[in-house]
């Protein structure tokens, strides 16, 4: 579990806005790394489909896929040690499927408005059918390379190394960051609305999804991250000569950068904004007219 952190017993304001971008900056580096160590082995398309490992249903009974296997048996454990207990953690196994936790509740503060908001299955979907493709293409050629070397010629040469284990370990770790990013939307929503309720309640009492988008949406800060993500990506992909100096060759990166910040620009940032507004639609559910009027009333 390679995921950035937030002490909420120990932390003075959880939905400071500057603690949050803190949080979603520091997810950019685990997110690219993970990517990148992800890109080190083929596509191996086998570990996705479910049905496609005999064992896995003869010794276990599972029948999915062996990526949900893995994801499975390790949020089996992380519920035992009450992961799933802190509001920025969620599971990509159904929760009813997972295991109380050993321990007692943490006395955590009241952070967000109680919601069962999980995009989960969208990210797990996109990210096998999208974006483990793109990134594994040098691997994935490489691959067919030696296979050919070796007289496999053909639909074998292609997309499987066996390193089903390595491959899934380095999946759930993206996968695990990517979830806590996009679910953070739910903490910046939380936050803007405390700031000024004001601005948000009609559009909540009177569902508009367009005009809480635009109240959440922040061309700049976006353009801004985007052109740090390519920064960042553009260094963390770059190779060293044995003496230590920069292989400056974008056939020799790590990782397809102009690949990393589509990710964001199209399916990490859309997301989390539409988690953003799914959280605000529900935010006043089980109030009474007397609370909205008087968050409604407060000054920002």
């Amino acid at each position: 579990m390679a995921t950035t952190q937030q002490n909420f017993i120990l932390t003075s304001d959880p939905l400071s806005l500057d603690r949050i971008r803190s949080i979603l900056t520091r997810l950019e580096d685990t997110i690219i790394f993970s990517l990148i160590e992800r890109a080190q082995f083929a596509h191996n398309p086998k570990i996705y489909r479910r049905g496609e490992f005999e064992e896995l249903r003869d010794k276990t009974g599972f029948t999915g896929s062996w990526l949900e296997w893995f994801l499975k048996e390790t949020e089996t454990f992380h519920a035992k040690a009450r992961r799933y207990t802190s509001p920025d953690e969620y599971p990509f196994t159904n929760p009813a499927e997972l295991p109380a936790p050993i321990l007692g509740p943490l006395k955590l503060p009241q952070i967000l408005y109680p919601n069962k908001i999980n995009v989960n299955p969208s990210i797990l979907s996109f990210y096998t059918r999208s974006i483990v493709p793109r990134i594994t293409q040098q691997a994935t050629l490489a691959l067919a390379t030696a296979k050919r070397a070796n007289g496999i010629l053909g639909d074998e040469e292609y997309e499987d190394d066996g390193n089903y284990g390595s491959a899934a370990t380095l999946d759930l770790e993206v996968l695990q960051a990517i979830s806590k990013r996009v679910h953070y939307g739910k903490f910046v929503s939380e936050s803007k609305f405390r700031d000024d309720p004001a601005a948000f309640i009609p559009h909540i009492l009177d569902p508009n999804r367009h005009a809480l988008d635009a109240l959440i949406t922040k061309p700049e800060v976006e353009r801004k991250l985007l052109q740090r993500l390519r920064k960042k990506a553009e260094l963390y992909a770059l190779n060293f000569a044995p003496d230590g100096a920069l292989i400056d060759d974008a056939s020799k990166r790590k990782i397809d950068v102009d690949g990393v910040v589509e990710l964001y620009e199209h399916f990490i940032i859309p997301l989390t904004k539409e988690i953003e507004v799914d959280y605000l639609l529900v935010r006043l559910e089980g109030l009474s007219k007397e609370q909205i009027d008087e968050m409604a009333a407060k000054k920002p």
